[in-house]
């Protein structure tokens, strides 16, 4: 029996990095759909406006340095919501500041991942998480979603 497809919402505005993560899902064995937002404001939208989608994502791979609005904003809105504060939440991003990792550890991410400059370390990197956090991981869906 197939399983079902997992659906990520990949924010992240480099678009070199985009396409590797892309690549690195692909790869996996876990059957995915990727939704991408180019920015924080776009991340929000497809999570909370009037043109949402219906079913939420089942991880977020988040950058933190995004254009409009900021990964930590982002992380911080999604935490407030009912309906998106038991999200999955992965900070997948190149900063290595200690006030980065334990904001964004505050503002409740799940984990916090350095993007490796290697591409062969990035594409196992992201196979490793989708592989963890769509496959063995198990959480919560909130009710009424």
């Amino acid at each position: 029996m197939a399983a079902e497809p997992k659906t990520i919402l990949l924010v992240e505005d480099n678009a070199d990095d985009e396409q590797l993560t892309l690549r690195a899902m692909r790869q996996s064995e876990v059957p995915n759909i990727i939704r991408v937002a180019r920015d924080g404001a776009e991340a929000l939208e497809q999570l909370f406006g009037e043109n949402s989608v219906a079913r939420l994502p089942d991880l977020i791979l988040l950058d933190l340095k995004l254009p409009k609005v900021s990964g930590l904003e982002v992380l911080q809105k999604i935490r407030m919501e009912d309906k998106t504060r038991g999200l999955p939440i992965v900070i997948l991003t190149s900063s290595d500041e200690e006030r980065d990792i334990v904001e964004s550890y505050n503002l409740g991410a799940n984990s916090y991942i350095r993007k490796p400059v290697d591409f062969d370390e990035f594409i196992d990197a992201v196979r490793q998480l989708g592989l963890y956090w769509l496959s063995m991981n198990r959480t919560r869906r909130p009710s009424g979603f």
